[in-house]
């Protein structure tokens, strides 16, 4: 059995461009973020409205713009419009996969780093 395979250079890479997220996020606002906090930010940049305080119903919604964000390169959203108040509005193509919850964050996880460093971030 190899010392390195590639699932293993996979779940490195992955670890450390999450770990490059989350310390960016806590250096930049004070607070170690969980995967929440950070769809939360997602969706707010996506927006471009930034506030310190929102409604439940809102972050949630912002949430699911992170969510449609970050899957519609692989197919599963495609952005439809924007409304009068400047919120993207997305359409969902086909079903986000049936997979176990430790997957699920993983490619969550991946998603998430893919978005810092095509931004620019990390």
């Amino acid at each position: 059995m190899p010392l390195l395979n590639e699932d293993s250079a996979i779940n490195s890479e992955l670890s450390e461009g999450w770990f490059a997220v989350r310390r960016l996020v806590k250096d930049t606002f004070g607070k170690r973020p969980d995967i929440n906090a950070i769809l939360f930010l997602i969706g707010m940049n996506e927006l471009g409205q930034i506030r310190d305080n929102w409604g439940k119903e809102e972050k949630q919604d912002l949430m699911h713009i992170a969510i449609c964000k970050l899957f519609e390169g692989e197919g599963y959203y495609a952005f439809t419009h924007e409304d009068e108040e400047g919120w993207p509005h997305y359409e969902i193509i086909k079903p986000l996969p049936n997979i176990h919850l430790k997957e699920q964050e993983a490619w969550l996880k991946a998603k998430i780093v893919s978005y810092f460093k095509e931004n620019g971030y990390i």
